[in-house]
């Protein structure tokens, strides 16, 4: 562990540590996180740091600390009023303390088999009025209290070769008081000509923007292009009963952006906020290689027995029994796992009377009927609950539907935000796996790395996906932004004539987005299918993952992702509204085995309805793949072991 500091062991009680400044490096050297306090011309001292990354500037001088106003509880309790204007404005450090953490872990399911776990943690120790006289007083209520700590703060930092995380932690008060938290003091001052990916609301467009002149909030992941070549996200993990935050510019500081909390919050200590993360990397394509960072910023799993847990492929159904057992039937010829019941099934979604244990009458649909149908060809059904009805009846819904024997909930229209409908929505979570139900989120949640520790949490919407058909600019943006959080709900179309995209556009899809529930031909039916071969693609893609590399990508241009299941490997690849050469080279493949490249590209000399053309050669690690891809188009790569198909021509000339 790097440490520009001498570490000692810690006390509570010990003197003022008058030196501030810290020191923390990644277990590899490319961060640097600084940390120190300044004393400020009105009196106090504010906590501040700076990161660089590869000893470039990321993060220049930027403010730490929380905003509590506490006055009210001081008052009730008989302690002294704090009377500064920024709660962290006097603290003084009393204690440092260090940590090494090195492990690799295997997901239940996720974009890679192994997860490494690594980093450098520095903890910074504080007290509030701690130099006051000490000894124990008697308040209101006859109970006692310790003057002299009134209160205590941990600023926990963490440096993994993939980022930077913090976060504040508060000890156990000694004297009975609740902590109101207003917001933060946490900033993020970045060097000028940094462009920012600004989203208004977590389903809606992108657009590059100057850290200037931003009327509103900034969505999570925020993703940014710096002037030196580096691309940096925020972003927060483990938010699980706080407040959401999003990001907003500074209206005092040119290029810097604060926290922005979407309400106060009222805690009982001992408490830790959700870390604050900073990602950065010299391509983008790598924070898509390095988002494991959330998931190793939440704990393990808790759920002891998994087997019930699956991921798959799904079909949505119209909502009668007919159509139902037509989608399974459907389910069941393109090696998808689960049929899909959608909103209404129950009634109208948005009253509050509407009945969620019980069918509604004026539908043709037999239920238990449909999921005994779908259980006999190994086919789960999952359905659709606005939160209106699981806020209401929700302990009553999840035994019951796990008795019917439904294996999943998609949870529609949560709310989000306030630290009440958090804590209730992964409440709502947990009681899920304990019925062994795997739930979807829709709409606003984007996740924090909570599918960690309840792998039933299989998938979230969070995300400008199909239903609103966005265009491939859209599309080659979402990799770099939304998908740095986790698993997105992006329903992929596939017949639908209002896609802005083309069909092999469609089908990389399936291998660049990740999602365990991965919810294909979205407003397609059974019968819209006439034989089109690609479809092969959907057929054999997989949800899940032993390894994800990003072989090539700019944001908002294209990307190309190689994702690897077993011995297979499935390649996408889609450009923005222009169209563009790609190539990448196969040298990720198993150098002493031959592959069969099954491979699906945009033709519109092809006399087909989705102009799809199918290619299949042999091919080898040595060899390279480049297509000329169609505006808004796209190319999606099969490759399987070769064994014993000789009659397949080899890739001319190493490359295509």
């Amino acid at each position: 562990m790097s440490l520009a500091i001498l570490v000692t062991p810690f006390c509570r009680g010990q003197e003022i540590i008058k030196e501030t400044k810290k020191e923390l490096l990644s277990p590899n050297g490319d961060f640097e996180f600084r940390v120190y306090q300044k004393e400020l011309d009105q009196g106090g001292k504010q906590l501040f740091y700076a990161v660089k990354f590869k000893e470039k500037d990321i993060i220049l001088e930027s403010k730490l600390g929380v905003l509590i106003k506490n006055q009210l509880f001081e008052s009730a309790l008989a302690v002294p009023n704090d009377t500064t204007e920024y709660w962290s404005q006097n603290l003084d450090l009393v204690g440092v303390s260090s940590d090494q953490h090195n492990e690799t872990w295997e997901p239940l399911y996720g974009e890679r088999k192994e997860v490494v776990d690594q980093y450098n943690e520095l903890t910074l120790h504080f007290q509030k009025f701690g130099d006051q006289e000490g000894g124990v007083e008697e308040g209101h209520s006859g109970t006692s209290y310790d003057k002299r700590q009134q209160y205590e703060m941990d600023l926990v930092i963490r440096a993994y070769d993939s980022g930077i995380a913090f976060s504040y932690s508060f000890p156990e008060t000694k004297n009975g008081l609740f902590l109101h938290i207003t917001g933060e003091q946490t900033s993020f001052t970045f060097p000028a000509e940094t462009y920012a990916y600004y989203e208004r609301w977590a389903q809606g467009p992108y657009e590059r923007r100057p850290l200037e002149g931003w009327d509103e909030e900034s969505e999570r992941p925020l993703t940014l292009s710096l002037k030196n070549g580096i691309t940096v996200a925020l972003t927060e993990a483990r938010l699980v009963d706080f407040a959401r935050t999003k990001f907003r510019l500074s209206n005092h500081q040119a290029n810097t952006l604060e926290t922005s909390l979407y309400n106060t919050v009222d805690v009982i200590t001992p408490y830790q906020t959700p870390w604050r993360v900073i990602m950065a990397a010299d391509t983008p394509g790598k924070l898509i290689e390095n988002n494991d960072l959330i998931l190793n910023l939440n704990p393990e799993n808790k759920i002891e027995n998994t087997s019930w847990i699956k991921p798959g492929k799904v079909f949505r159904s119209d909502l009668t029994t007919k159509a139902a057992k037509e989608a399974v039937d459907f389910a069941v010829s393109r090696n998808l796992q689960y049929v899909h019941l959608d909103a209404g099934w129950y009634g109208p979604e948005m009253k509050m009377s509407s009945d969620a244990t019980t069918v509604d009458p004026e539908k043709d649909l037999d239920l238990q009927q449909v999921i005994n149908y779908g259980a006999s060809k190994d086919i789960g059904i999952i359905v659709y609950v606005n939160q209106r009805a699981l806020a209401q009846q929700l302990d009553e819904l999840l035994p019951l539907y796990q008795k019917w024997g439904l294996k999943g909930v998609k949870f529609g229209f949560v709310h989000i935000g306030s630290d009440k409908w958090t804590t209730w929505l992964h409440e709502a979570i947990r009681k899920a796996a304990d019925h062994q139900l795997m739930v979807n989120v829709h709409d606003e949640y984007r996740p924090t790395g909570f599918s960690r520790t309840y792998p039933n949490l299989m998938t979230q919407e969070g995300i400008r996906g199909n239903e609103e058909m966005p265009d491939a600019d859209h599309n080659t943006i979402l990799p770099f932004t939304r998908y740095l959080a986790g698993a997105g709900d992006y329903t992929i179309c596939y017949f639908s004539n209002r896609i802005k995209t083309t069909h092999a556009h469609q089908l990389a899809l399936a291998a660049i987005y990740y999602s365990p529930l991965q919810y294909l031909y979205w407003y397609d039916k059974p019968g819209f299918y006439r034989g089109e071969p690609e479809l092969a693609f959907f057929d054999k893609v997989k949800t899940v993952w032993d390894d994800t590399q990003v072989l090539h990508g700019e944001i908002g241009k294209f990307i190309t992702v190689a994702r690897q299941s077993g011995e297979d490997w499935f390649i996408g690849s889609i450009t923005n509204t222009a169209s563009r050469e790609v190539a990448y080279s196969l040298d990720f493949l198993d150098k002493d085995k031959s592959y069969i490249a099954h491979i699906y590209i945009d033709d519109p000399s092809m006399d087909t309805r989705t102009n799809v053309r199918i290619l299949r050669y042999t091919v080898n690690a040595e060899d390279q793949l480049r297509f000329s891809l169609e505006a808004s188009g796209g190319a999606a790569v099969h490759l399987s072991p070769a064994s014993g198909s000789g009659k397949i021509e080899k890739l001319p000339n190493g490359s295509l």
